[in-house]
């Protein structure tokens, strides 16, 4: 089977329906055995110190993979840096299909998008739809997991983190990773409650670094809300695989995102957020945005290299756990 590779969410259903195997190129990166190594090769190539790790990253574990000829570039809603990502890709003879979520959510432009995606890859609504019911199935049962980590207090949240983000490309096999998800959930009942003193919504691009959820749970914190990796699981289920994706707010704007993230910390009993910003990332800026529209307490967090916690940062945490009690 093709491999196709992503640089973000994409509406994955279309690659399922294609027969390909889709492949969420940041979830390689950050999994790899050395990651830091990635970055470094990217930017012995020529890619500048001052840029995101994640697509220095992205780039070199492209070339690197030699069943990945084919990738999908999220050109808008995602990383500007992107359009010159695809564009050294393409040099090096890598097939590069962009796909663009319309600023202002518009329908019909993201309808023409899926369908140009959709002849690009050689397959037909009728095979999209029924990929949809396919992946909605093991969607449901990551909600599920999701409701668990807030309402029950049952599940880390590492484990909220890793098994939503996974939902961008489900690892490549949905029955295989909808197993996982069962066995965990089975697992469950018998688990002790994790009733910990502070509850922390996490918002933002996933974490570069990879004890983050560790270390706030050592001190008597636990993430119960994980903003954009529950987005990937597409937790507002449509019939309609348009609207679907014009629900999923990761793409569009901060004030559209701050709807759904100001219902969810409600919801969810949050004593603080923590808000994580990419270095030399743009979405840095929209941190001054959620300073002034969320009413609560708020630690910006800046990762650069993938990396374990500094010393600086953990001081940072520490201050604000403190600080929350």
């Amino acid at each position: 089977m093709q491999k196709v590779g992503m640089t973000t969410t994409i509406p994955v259903e279309v690659v399922y329906a294609a027969g390909a195997v889709p492949v969420d190129l940041n979830n390689v990166f950050i999994t790899h055995a050395n990651p830091q190594g990635l970055v470094e090769e990217a930017e012995i190539a020529g890619y500048p110190r001052n840029l995101c790790a994640w697509i220095k990253g992205l780039y070199t574990i492209t070339l690197q993979s030699d069943d990945i000829k084919t990738i999908i570039a999220v050109t808008q809603g995602d990383c500007s840096n992107t359009h010159a990502l695809m564009e050294t890709l393409e040099m090096a003879g890598v097939r590069v299909i962009p796909f663009a979520f319309p600023f202002d959510r518009d329908y019909d432009l993201l309808r023409l998008q899926m369908e140009k995606l959709m002849t690009a890859l050689g397959t037909t609504w009728e095979e999209v739809y029924r990929a949809k019911a396919r992946l909605d199935r093991v969607r449901r049962k990551v909600h599920e997991l999701d409701r668990l980590t807030w309402q029950e207090d049952r599940v880390r949240g590492w484990d909220n983190h890793l098994f939503q983000v996974s939902c961008s490309d489900f690892e490549g096999n949905p029955e295989q990773f909808e197993k996982k998800v069962d066995d965990f959930l089975a697992q469950l009942p018998g688990r002790e409650s994790l009733k910990t003193p502070l509850r922390l919504a996490y918002i933002g691009v996933p974490p570069i670094m990879d004890d983050l959820y560790d270390y706030l749970e050592e001190r008597g914190a636990r993430v119960v809300f994980n903003e954009t990796q529950r987005q990937f699981t597409m937790p507002f289920p449509m019939e309609d695989l348009v609207e679907q994706y014009r629900k999923y707010s990761y793409p569009y704007g901060i004030f559209y995102r701050l709807e759904d993230i100001e219902q969810e910390l409600k919801k969810r009993q949050v004593d603080g957020i923590i808000h994580y910003a990419q270095s030399f990332c743009y979405r840095q800026i929209e941190d001054l945005i959620v300073r002034k529209k969320l009413k609560y307490p708020i630690l910006t967090l800046e990762g650069d290299k993938p990396n374990k916690l500094d010393a600086r940062t953990k001081m940072r945490l520490d201050a604000f756990l403190d600080i929350l009690r």
